[in-house]
């Protein structure tokens, strides 16, 4: 089993997925699309699955090895950090975040209208949101490292975590962009990953 193969194919992905979403490129796909890009957003989820689908199945089918198995008490514990993985993930994403604007459909809603943001209004600081910024990729990571069972699962957790940390860094930069000092104040009070550690980590 070339591990160091699907962990590539695995980078190419998170590469390709944050570069279609980087600040560069989207300014760019604004220039061209103008209007249209009210679109991108939707094209950009789709896109992401149809290479996210076959990408997981071809890891599963790569190393059917167990190393790593669970008994009574870390199996309760496992279960336990799942569950409550899945509450925050689906929690931040239907009451704290807009789950439309997620998918693009806001967007392709409001095509051809014009929107004037208020940052002090576009900021959530709600829920979850009061807690951490970021709580469904926290929710990722747990979630990620209680399905781990094989050296594969290893490794990608390992590749998928390093991207989501990156990921979420350059997202903040994007947010610092967009909102200004409204969102500086947010970093400055509110912490970016872990609940109740250091505010301003940035």
């Amino acid at each position: 089993m070339n591990y160091l193969f699907v962990a590539s194919i695995w980078i190419g992905y998170c590469a390709l997925h944050s570069y279609l979403i980087s600040i560069g490129f989207t300014n760019l796909m604004t220039r061209l699309l103008k209007n249209y890009y009210a679109f991108y957003r939707f094209f950009y989820i789709l896109i992401s699955l149809i290479l996210l689908i076959p990408l997981i199945n071809f890891t599963a089918q790569s190393d059917t090895r167990i190393i790593i198995t669970y008994g009574y008490t870390l199996s309760i514990i496992r279960y336990a950090l799942i569950s409550g993985a899945l509450l925050m993930f689906f929690w931040a994403f239907f009451f704290n975040y807009d789950s439309l604007s997620f998918f693009g459909i806001r967007q392709i809603l409001s095509f051809g209208k014009i929107k004037k943001i208020n940052p002090t209004e576009e900021i959530r600081r709600n829920g979850l949101l009061g807690i951490m910024r970021h709580p469904m990729y926290l929710a990722l990571i747990i979630y990620l490292w209680c399905q781990t069972f094989r050296v594969m699962d290893i490794l990608i957790n390992t590749v998928l975590t390093i991207y989501v940390i990156i990921g979420t860094r350059l997202e903040e930069k994007k947010l610092v962009l967009e909102f200004g000092d409204t969102y500086i104040k947010y970093q400055q009070e509110v912490p970016m990953l872990i609940p109740f550690t250091k505010a301003n980590f940035k």
